[in-house]
């Protein structure tokens, strides 16, 4: 996927200004990069660092009691990874490539330092994992709540959005880069279910499948399939102060 920068992602909820933009370029200078299906980090393992994400596909999931697996995020360029280490000072889930990928360590120490010398980076970022946080919790109560269908269908416009965004050639057709089995460990479905509803929703004449590549033919009736809400375009920080004057 296309590089999108730390400093991008603040700056679609958060107008920046030049000392701003700087201070995040700064915690984000240094580059890992990752191979797909590297582990970048794993559950309970400890750390003091969190990450940002500067190109490629990464997910984040947790391994339950009966040893499945149950996604929790899919990460795209410009989301924080890792977070859970400021909290815990170890990692909740385990980190994994799903395309080639490089990632910037973030010492959880000099995001502190930056965010007491700029409080508004440190409001936005707050705002922004609870905007993950909110869309998590969707997907989450989606597998009790809604249908096989639904749920599908909604994680093909999640994805769809999030890959958009770093990439304006995305319209109506895309590549998600994902297996059936990954779709169905963050929706809690087999894959035999998820290859299932999928034929049900070209059926229905919503999507288009060649290959890997999917189309959307009816985004107005996708959506209204999947009762699907967009919570990181909804994100509202028109209550912070005006930029710092230069």
């Amino acid at each position: 996927m296309p590089a999108l920068s730390f400093a991008d992602r603040v700056g679609d909820v958060l107008p920046l200004s030049a000392i701003e933009r700087t201070a995040l370029a700064y915690l984000s200078e240094r580059e890992r990069p990752l191979r797909r299906g590297a582990t970048l980090v794993r559950q309970n393992e400890r750390s003091g660092e969190l990450f940002t994400l500067k190109s490629g596909m990464m997910m984040g999931y947790v391994l339950l009691d009966d040893g499945s697996r149950q996604i929790l995020r899919f990460l795209f360029p410009g989301d924080l990874l890792g977070t859970d280490v400021l909290a815990y000072g170890q990692a909740q889930q385990t980190l994994v490539a799903i395309t080639d990928s490089v990632v910037a360590p973030i010492d959880r120490i000099l995001l502190a330092e930056a965010a007491l010398r700029h409080p508004r980076l440190g409001l936005a970022l707050a705002a922004l994992e609870q905007a993950e946080s909110t869309a998590m919790a969707d997907r989450l109560s989606a597998i009790a709540k809604t249908s096989a269908r639904a749920r599908v269908a909604s994680v093909l416009l999640e994805i769809r959005d999030r890959m958009g965004r770093g990439d304006a050639a995305i319209a109506d057709s895309f590549i998600p880069g994902l297996t059936q089995e990954e779709i169905g460990d963050a929706i809690g479905l087999t894959s035999v279910h998820v290859n299932r509803m999928l034929r049900q929703l070209e059926d229905m004449r919503l999507i288009a499948r060649n290959g890997g590549r999917f189309t959307i033919l009816d985004e107005v009736g996708l959506r209204r399939a999947a009762g699907h809400v967009d919570r990181r375009a909804g994100v509202d920080l028109s209550w912070l102060p005006e930029l710092q004057r230069e």
